[in-house]
Order: C-alpha cells, then structure tokens, then sequence
C-alpha cells in the first residue's frame, strides 16, 4: 500500500512553482476578462484546477497542503458554500482506507508483517532463484495490506543482511557476474513487487481508493473489495510473473549453486522475533475477519433483513477492534494504542478529500460534461485506441509525479471521455488506475524504487532498461485486461 504522496524532493524548480501556481490562477481568470470568455464558473474552478496542478508538479509545498486549496477557494470564488466544499473531506471512501490504515499499523506494531516476511522466504529454499522468488512473494503480499513505502523500508535491511552473508561465506562469488546479477534482481525487484502487490486490493494503494471515492461520489457506485480482487489478482499475478521471467531467468540469470548462508538470515531473524506472541495471533484473527467481511459481504447482506455491511464499515470495524482487543491475557494494553495513530498517513485522507471536492466542482461546473458532449461529438476516435493511449499517459506521467496526484487530475477527465463516448467507466477508469503504480524505469518514480536504489546495487541504467520492458508490458496487459477481464466482472 502506497502511503507517500511526496516524492523525494529533487526537483529545484518548487521554489518556482510556490509562486508560478497563484499567478497562472489570477492569468488564467484576467485572461477570460480580457477575452471576454463568459467568467462564470467552469473559469474559476479550472483556475483553481491550474493552481493545483502547478502545486503537484512541482511539489512547491506537500501535496496534502495543496489539497486544502478548494476548501478555502470555493466558497471565495462563490463556487459552493463552506458546507458543499468539506463534505467531500469526509466521504466514507476516506474512512475506508482510514480503516485499513489502521490494520496496518496494528500489523506493524506488533510485528505480525515481519514474520510473515520471514515464513514466506524461508518456504521457498536457499537456491538463488528460490530466495528471490521468495522475497517478492513476500513483498507482493504484504503490500496487498501495508504501505509499499513500509514493506519496501523493512524488507531492504533482510536483502541486504542476506547478500552480505552470502557474500561472506563465499568469497569468490563477489567477483562473478552472476553474484552481482542476484543481488541486482534481488533489490530491483522487491522494489518492483511492492508497486505490483498495491493493485491487488482497494486499500493496497492510494490511486485505487481515489477511483473508489470518484464512482461513489460521481456515479453512485460501490466498487466493492470483493470484485476488485477479481481484477487485481490477475493482473498483479501476470506482471509477477512477467518481472521474473525477464529479471531472473533472461536479463540476470545468476546461475548459482545453492548459496550458504542465506538460511542463517532467516533464520537469525526469526529467532531474534522469538515464539508467536499472543498479539500477533490476535491481529492475525482481525486481519482474517476483516478480510473474510470484505470477500463475503454480498451473501451476507442478502441473509440480512437489509444490507447492513459496506465496506467501510467493515474497514472501520476491523480498525476499531484494534484497540480493544487486548495484546495478551495478562496485560492491559491493547493491539494498538492511540500513539501509533502518529504514524498514520493523515496526508493521505485530506488528499482524497481535496481531489473529490476539485472533481465535485468540475461536475457542478459542467467541465466534465463539456468534455464528455465533445468526445461524442468526435465520432473519428476509436474506443480501444483511446484507452490504450490513456493508460500509456498514466503510466509514463506517473515516473516523474505522484500517482496519487496523477490520478485525482486525470481520473475526472477520463471518467468524462468514457461518459461522452457511451462507454462503461470502468474500461477506461481502471487501467489508468493501475497504470499509475507501474512506474518501473526510474528511482524517483516511486517511494520502493527509491528505497531499494540506496542498496547501492541497483544501477539507473539498468533500472532504465528493465523497466521500459515492464512499462509496455503493462501497458498491454492493461489495454486487455479493459475489454475481457474488467467487462466481464463489472
């Protein structure tokens, strides 16, 4: 689950864009009074949208910060009142993934993620291709549930300690190629796995719950956890297994024998985490029902006398359960207490909440319906061509911006193209959802990638290489996946 929405900041044009971002709002409503153009408020709300926009490219100030901006300007600008312009602040898509978060943390504090880790490695063997298997199942799966920032910042130290090992019980292979060729696909793709595993679940990663929010407030759909999994698990599924083909077994085969050492990592490391506490079974038990509620909600709303679940009410539940159910028999504290709410990602819900206020006012506007009647009017577009173009410009924008950033812009206009062409939203929304967290070709793409490029292991080069090949992969397994798999569960 992808919980940054800042990327390191390298980019020495912020300073710039902290002014650049007002101007082109106070231009862009000068220039429609010197042209002329009708100031009413579709003018205002793409200032606005300008303003933003400058703000999340550059970075100028942190993305939550920017995502505040309607709240003020709205009601300034005669848009919506205070009341119209906080509402989307506190959608029950927010509490969702508020709920997830706080299973993560749960899972964090009492270390239940880290010995799921472990276990996974160690089932898979000390052979090379075996521990790297391992490492991204492990990855894949815990950034199903917690941050792909988190999974990618513990699973590092574990990579790293076991390359050492390795390397230190067997002196010669530090000279060969298929060491370095290892220890290579060993980092960059746990990096890689981390951003995969995110598209799995609705909570697994931002972008994901920012198209929930989109066809619950826009549509008045639920895009429920159950069905998502059927899209998600396949194609996390084949771009796996497509990252290990061209890593391990074309680009950078190792070709090693068993490796000695790497058993002793693991473990070294599961001994220091010592038996299964009680708290980590009890979080285990929450996970599991939180998830069971989120897989069999429909069968059971239908034995219901009405619907009762949702799923934030499932997400919440489970949060909530944290802090009641004791960590042991013996003890009062709890699975979580409110100091390791300091940690969760508040940035992240004001950043829904900004987006979904901005989309709301492009609606009341008639931005996106204009864009919409104009699409339509456009019968020389094709449908498979557009979706195809769609996703590729979510994919590539999304190396050198936030993908939460990306999609809460991008989302509206895409949904408006769908609408404008009588087609079904969720073949062009989807894609360029998941689009937006396969950023493979660059360390500053994503919060892993970054992470795992400090191993010192990873060159740019390289990682340019690998992931122009993951990019287009994904791109096409996306624009398939739009007109089989997503047609046929949505």
């Amino acid at each position: 689950m992808n919980l940054s929405t800042n990327k390191e900041n390298l980019n020495p044009s912020s300073f710039l864009g902290l002014f650049l971002g007002p101007f082109i709002f106070l231009m862009v409503l000068f220039a429609a009074f010197l042209l002329s153009w009708e100031s009413g408020p579709a003018t205002k709300v793409l200032a606005l949208a300008a303003w933003m926009l400058c703000w999340w490219v550059t970075e100028a100030v942190p993305i939550p910060v920017t995502a505040l901006l309607p709240m003020i300007l709205l009601p300034l600008l005669g848009i919506f009142d205070m009341a119209e312009a906080t509402a989307p602040y506190s959608n029950p898509i927010i509490y969702l993934f508020m709920g997830g978060f706080i299973i993560a943390l749960a899972m964090e504090k009492n270390k239940l993620h880290l010995r799921i880790a472990l276990n996974l490695i160690k089932i898979t063997g000390t052979r090379p291709d075996g521990i790297i298997l391992g490492f991204y199942l492990a990855t894949v799966f815990l950034s199903m549930w917690i941050s792909n920032t988190a999974t990618a910042v513990m699973m590092l130290p574990i990579a790293m300690s076991i390359v050492q090992l390795i390397e230190a019980n067997n002196p010669s292979l530090a000279r060969e190629k298929g060491f370095s060729n290892f220890a290579f696909a060993l980092m960059l793709g746990i990096a890689y796995s981390a951003n995969i595993g995110g598209v799995i679940t609705i909570i697994g990663t931002p972008p994901n719950v920012v198209l929930v929010g989109y066809m619950q407030e826009l549509y008045d759909f639920s895009l429920d956890f159950n069905r998502w999994l059927l899209v998600g698990l396949p194609v996390a599924a084949f771009m796996m297994l497509f990252m290990f083909v061209l890593l391990v077994k074309i680009l950078y085969p190792s070709r090693l024998g068993n490796l000695a050492g790497s058993a002793e990592v693991i473990q070294e490391q599961l001994h220091a985490l010592g038996p299964v506490r009680s708290a980590e079974t009890r979080t285990a038990g929450v996970l599991i029902l939180t998830a069971l509620l989120w897989i069999f909600r429909n069968p059971i709303n239908q034995i219901l006398p009405s619907p009762l679940l949702n799923d934030t009410l499932i997400a919440m539940s489970g949060g909530i359960l944290m802090f009641l159910v004791p960590a042991s028999d013996y003890k009062g504290a709890k699975l979580l207490n409110w100091k390791s709410m300091q940690r969760l990602p508040w940035g992240i819900l004001l950043l829904f909440g900004g987006g979904m206020t901005l989309a709301k006012s492009m609606e009341a506007a008639g931005i996106i319906q204009g864009i919409g009647v104009y699409i339509a009017d456009n019968q020389l577009l094709s449908v498979a061509l557009l979706v195809l173009a769609l996703t590729a410009v979510s994919l590539f924008l999304t190396e050198v911006m936030s993908n939460v950033a990306l999609v809460t812009i991008f989302l509206p206009v895409v949904m408006a193209i769908a609408d404008g062409m009588g087609e079904e939203v969720l073949v062009f929304a989807i894609p360029v959802t998941m689009a937006s967290s396969f950023a493979f070709m660059l360390p500053i793409s994503t919060p892993p990638n970054a992470i795992l490029f400090s191993s010192g292991f990873i060159r740019i080069k390289e990682m340019m290489k690998v992931g122009i090949w993951l990019n287009l992969m994904a791109i096409l397994l996306l624009w398939l996946a739009a007109f089989t798999l997503i047609k046929w569960v949505y």
